[in-house]
């Protein structure tokens, strides 16, 4: 009986001890599969880092760390503008990853970085509304990051852009002719729909030009957005000059930092020319 009472003993301590070493087997194969992960991602196999970022993420469901670098092969894989179901499921993918280091306790920059991933995301599938809803997110997390107010200003004027230009196609108007002139009735009813995404729109974006006063692509968008604004302007034709106008300014000033930039550029291209002695 007594000897019984041993061998049950040895068994129970075997299992629990055989227990307890799944368990650490586990957590080092979940660190093992991250830094497989790392190094595949680096070396661009994507396919590769993402099978072991998988198994990390469900042998550690936690990891957010995990979750940040699976979502980021997901999205170096995806290509905009494609809109097959494979790419699609890409983006999708990329999503559900973000959310999982959303959803965990991630680090701030993980937060911040995850919040822009889904935003851009939802941009490139154009899902406006869920796209502002997470730059917005983003504008929050980071208030001194300019891309944030630069991308909701990309989206602002994609909103208005889409339906004044079918409006105007609809009507036959031509480009240099303004929308009042063809039809009062729809001018109207254009600038009801457009006039908050224009004024959000020119706000964002002069807020990103405030964050990084050489913001090129920010400056070239706000001519637009003025442009977006002069059409809409449609019993002022006073405002409606005064708007265009400025969108020309806007037009000088993106042309002007360009200049800089390709200067500085091509200076710090140039061979040093050693001085003689």
């Amino acid at each position: 009986m007594k000897r019984k009472r041993v061998i049950s003993g040895v068994i129970y301590l075997f299992l629990f001890f055989n227990s307890f070493s799944i368990i650490l087997s586990a957590q080092m194969t979940a660190a093992e599969e991250l830094n497989l992960g790392v190094q595949a991602f680096r070396n661009s196999k994507l396919d590769e880092a993402a099978q072991h970022f998988q198994r990390c993420t469900v042998l550690d469901p936690d990891n957010s760390l995990a979750h940040l670098y699976l979502a980021t092969t997901y999205l170096q894989q995806y290509i905009p503008g494609v809109e097959t179901r494979e790419n699609t499921d890409l983006a999708e993918h990329a999503i559900e990853q973000y959310q999982g280091v959303l959803h965990g306790e991630p680090t701030a920059t993980a937060k911040i970085n995850s919040t822009k991933g889904i935003g851009y995301l939802y941009l490139q599938m154009k899902r406006s509304d869920d796209a502002k809803q997470y730059y917005h997110m983003a504008a929050d997390l980071d208030l001194d990051d300019p891309e944030n107010y630069y991308s909701l200003g990309v989206i602002d004027w994609t909103l208005t852009y889409v339906p004044r230009q079918e409006a105007r196609a609809k009507l036959g108007v031509k480009p240099e002719e303004s929308l009042q002139k063809k039809s009062p009735s729809v001018c109207a009813e254009i600038r009801e729909k457009n006039a908050r995404n224009v004024q959000e729109g020119i706000d964002n974006l002069n807020k990103a030009i405030q964050l990084r006063p050489d913001y090129d692509d920010a400056m070239a968008y706000l001519n637009l957005m003025y442009r977006e604004k002069a059409d809409i302007e449609c019993d002022d034709p006073a405002a409606r000059e005064n708007d265009l106008r400025t969108a020309d300014d806007w037009v000088d000033k993106t042309m002007a930092v360009k200049k800089v930039k390709a200067n500085k550029a091509a200076g710090a291209a140039s061979p040093s020319v050693a001085s003689p002695r």
